[in-house]
């Protein structure tokens, strides 16, 4: 399954996902980093990005830090890649 490396950004103004020139993954997100708020936000904002349940996605790592690995079930590598071509600049 393929696997997700990024960097989490809490207290945003909207749920943005950005993918920079060098590849690295910047996911803004409207919750605050308290009781796990950002990280469900950010659960349920990469499963409607990638169309799948929000079971399907699986916190690896980062649970209390802002680099995180999120593994992303129900999808093909090509399919994960093709989702992530849409936000590149």
């Amino acid at each position: 399954m393929p696997v997700l490396h990024l960097k989490a950004k809490p207290n945003g103004r909207r749920n943005q996902l950005e993918i920079a020139p060098d590849g690295s993954v910047t996911v803004r997100l409207n919750a605050p980093a308290q009781d796990g708020k950002a990280n469900a936000c950010l659960l349920g904002y990469l499963a409607d990005v990638f169309g799948v349940a929000k079971s399907s996605l699986t916190l690896l790592s980062g649970h209390t830090a802002p680099f995180k690995k999120v593994e992303v079930g129900g999808l093909s590598s090509e399919e994960f890649e093709a989702v992530l071509a849409r936000f590149r600049g």
